[in-house]
């Protein structure tokens, strides 16, 4: 089954620093988020994407992204919201709008600034979610976590057990409506998608993805996924 995107791109990044948001800051030779797009882009399970960016910076995106770059696949470009989950809400939305709210249509939701996922895992995650409702990329922790209070350790989880969530995230639509619809009702904000639907009971596979994942975030984590790349900031 073919599976539509949703890809939350309307943070300021401001852990970045400078004056231009850290979606369109270059990545060897290119935006970063024209490298996130690209992902999805070239796989032929993706029906259509869905870019979420702020308000103001929608005719930019259509212009120095989408157009620029050729991304026929990005069926519009949404205003976000205040918050991500805002953000996701509104894509969500727009879905239902156009008529892909079908009850188990597969809808995956990806950072715009995770430009290094490795494509190959899609066909899985997208199986998997098509056969359970939901599952998540994910990768093991490597470092001891501590758990903190006042600048006092207060536990050390067992490390065994606790992963680093990732995106990709997949569900089927009913289900990630309905966690966002509760939610919102509940007032209730998370970090990420999956925990929204965690709250309904809704049990969440996770698939294991890689390290190279990351979200960029500061000004190493762009010398980081140039280094990965072979390439030069």
């Amino acid at each position: 089954m073919r599976a539509t995107v949703l890809i939350p791109a309307a943070g300021v990044g401001r852990r970045m620093g400078g004056s231009i948001s850290k979606q369109y800051l270059e990545l060897a030779g290119k935006p970063i988020l024209a490298h996130t797009l690209a992902l999805f882009e070239n796989h032929p399970q993706i029906e259509n994407i869905y870019l979420l960016v702020p308000p103001d910076d929608i005719s930019y995106c259509q212009q120095q992204i989408i157009d620029r770059y050729g991304f026929s696949k990005v069926k519009r470009i949404v205003a976000g919201g205040a918050e991500r989950q805002d953000s996701v809400r509104n894509g969500l939305d727009t879905l239902a709008e156009d008529g892909l709210a079908q009850p188990h249509r597969p809808i995956l939701i990806h950072d715009g600034a995770r430009p290094l996922f490795d494509g190959k895992r899609l066909s899985t995650l997208i199986d998997i979610v098509c056969q359970t409702g939901a599952c998540i990329i994910g990768v093991p922790v490597k470092d001891t976590i501590k758990e903190v209070e006042n600048n006092k350790i207060t536990g050390s989880p067992d490390r065994s057990r606790l992963w680093q969530a990732q995106t990709p995230q997949g569900f089927h639509y009913q289900l990630i409506r309905e966690a966002f619809d509760q939610a919102a009702d509940d007032g209730f904000t998370a970090t990420d998608d999956a925990s929204l639907v965690e709250r309904l009971g809704h049990p969440v596979q996770i698939l294991e993805g890689d390290y190279r994942n990351i979200k960029l975030t500061t000004p190493e984590d762009i010398l980081i996924a140039a280094a990965l790349l072979g390439g030069s900031t």
